[in-house]
């Protein structure tokens, strides 16, 4: 058995893209939020907020043939894959030694709704004739295998918001068991809008009109108070857009080649909330153990943990089953837990928020401070811990949990800790 560590990082989030971008968004306290971009196009549309990608454009990171073949969610992870392999350093993959490990909710969801919507205004000639290989969920992963000619393992995990940390998970198993020595993980939740952030002419996704009929969006009309996670007046959910990846390695195999390392994935844990479809236990009974699992796998001690990120989506049901998990692992330590979310900045970005909530701890690790909770200001006094609020807290940084709750009773966490 060996350690796995980071030792590269990519990103496209609702900041643009490049981790730099994100980092730089999170430690500036900015909120990516706006309108959503099909507020306008329809009388009888909704309000909604949305964290929109801006500004992306495929041909940076593809070429056109790949990029004709691809829905958003695969360009997002294409290029945010490419990143985090050059700043691994990586100029060869050992294409038998090197899986392909990436999560995604919702796949080519908007390529299929996109068809659907083509064939019911046009007719059969007006659907994409590459829709098919648009809307498969393991297209991520594939474009990754073919951009590099990979045959390891290529898998696809669908863990709703949890699949970038069971991602990670899965490909720090195969590699500690010595199936491959480095793994391409992430998660990426593709694009409802055009690739550059706007509405594609009359068509309105069904999803955005369908988080609204189900109650999940927030009512709140100043982007800054959007999402408030954690907070006493938290309605719900601001959906975002992006992908996140990193470069897993056994430690052996990054020392041997001198790579610069972001930190150690040192424990991971997955398990079945089995409650409601898209509700936790309201006493955070399954998530509290999740935490508790991964603490164990890394042998770190509650005590040991510098600072956690909460899944923390800004629900009422959600965050409250969240506190009271977070209570029931770390309540009642003094100095208080620190904990933030990335959502009141992003949005919630699904299948990508967890990777992304790991990019933000390495980073905390580098900078001796860890990122505020954009737009909470009237905690939940039934937290037991420290939301960091206003302003990035100064704190040295070592062990750090990250947290990934989704849809279905998914309940996931890792921790990563800094290298030795």
């Amino acid at each position: 058995m060996t350690g796995v560590v980071v030792t590269g990082q990519g990103a496209v989030s609702p900041f643009g893209v490049g981790v730099a971008k994100l980092t730089a968004g999170l430690w500036s306290n900015e909120v990516a939020i706006a309108a959503a971009p099909w507020v306008a196009t329809r009388a009888d549309n909704p309000f909604a907020w949305w964290a929109v990608v801006p500004g992306f454009d495929p041909l940076d990171w593809m070429d056109e043939k790949v990029a004709a073949g691809t829905d958003l969610f695969a360009q997002f992870a294409l290029a945010a894959t490419v990143e985090a392999v050059a700043d691994a350093g990586l100029e060869h993959l050992n294409p038998a030694r090197t899986a392909v490990v990436h999560g995604t909710s919702m796949g080519g969801t908007r390529a299929l709704l996109k068809a659907q919507h083509a064939f019911e205004t046009g007719g059969p000639s007006a659907v994409e004739r590459k829709t098919m290989i648009q809307i498969w969920p393991n297209m991520a992963a594939a474009q990754i295998a073919m951009r590099w000619g990979l045959h390891g393992p290529q898998l696809t995990v669908c863990t709703a918001c949890a699949s970038a940390l069971d991602a990670i998970g899965l490909a720090r198993t195969l590699i500690r068991s010595g199936a491959v020595d480095v793994a391409l993980v992430g998660g990426t939740e593709g694009g409802l809008p055009l690739a550059d952030g706007t509405a594609d002419g009359e068509f309105v996704p069904a999803m955005y009109v369908g988080q609204a009929a189900y109650g999940m969006t927030t009512g709140a009309r100043d982007a800054a108070r959007a999402s408030l996670p954690f907070d006493v007046h938290r309605s719900g959910i601001v959906t975002g857009e992006g992908s996140a990846a990193l470069v897993l390695e056994s430690a052996g195999h990054a020392r041997a080649r001198g790579a610069r390392v972001h930190a150690e994935v040192a424990g991971h844990a997955s398990l079945a909330d089995s409650h409601h479809p898209s509700s936790p236990h309201p006493g955070g009974v399954w998530e509290a153990q999740a935490m508790r699992n991964a603490l164990a796998d890394a042998e770190v001690a509650p005590a040991e943990v510098s600072a956690l990120v909460a899944h923390a989506t800004a629900t009422p049901k959600g965050d409250a089953a969240e506190i009271a998990a977070i209570n029931a692992v770390y309540g009642g330590r003094r100095p208080p837990l620190p904990v933030s979310s990335l959502k009141g900045h992003l949005g919630h970005t699904g299948a990508a928020s967890g990777a992304m909530g790991v990019i933000a701890a390495t980073h905390a690790m580098r900078a001796g401070s860890f990122p505020n909770t954009a737009g909470t200001r009237d905690v939940d006094p039934a937290a037991d811990f420290q939301v960091v609020t206003g302003d990035p807290l100064r704190l040295a940084v070592d062990v750090v949990q990250v947290n990934a709750f989704g849809f279905g009773g998914q309940d996931a966490s890792v921790v990563v800790r800094r290298a030795e």
